[in-house]
């Protein structure tokens, strides 16, 4: 009995941490793909995306920032820091791998699309590797 609690306990506590990194990855992976598609990110451009408030925005950017992730000024566009950098990539790379083994399976690419954006962030190093080699298959 306690160990069923405590591997639950384990198990939820996962799922919060990964819950508490979302929008940080999120942002980092968003940030990177306008820096590359239009050569800047803006706080009005990341509001428009996720559908939230200018000081919705801005309240996340100062964790970033506190974070070390990204750098930001008044009226400036923002960057990602190399640490930024890295996590966009990983989450860019994950988001990927678990898209293209949802097409794989038969998932249509709309509804893979919308449920590779949450999966990507609760999945595991080692089922991601699964789903890496199923996709080379």
């Amino acid at each position: 009995m306690i160990n069923d609690i405590e591997i639950n306990s384990d198990r939820f506590a996962q799922v919060r941490n990964a819950r508490n990194s979302e929008i940080a990855e999120d942002y980092t992976e968003m940030i990177a793909d306008l820096i590359r598609e239009t050569g800047e990110a803006r706080a009005v451009d990341l509001a428009k995306h996720f559908g939230v408030t200018g000081p919705t925005v801005n309240s996340i950017i100062r964790r970033l920032v506190r974070e070390g992730l990204v750098e930001s000024r008044p009226y400036r566009s923002i960057f990602l820091t190399e640490k930024g950098k890295l996590l966009a990539e990983y989450c860019k790379k994950r988001h990927d791998i678990v898209y293209n083994f949802l097409i794989k399976i038969g998932v249509n690419e709309k509804v893979a699309k919308n449920d590779a954006e949450g999966l990507e962030h609760h999945v595991s190093a080692e089922t991601l590797s699964v789903f890496e080699k199923f996709k080379k298959k």
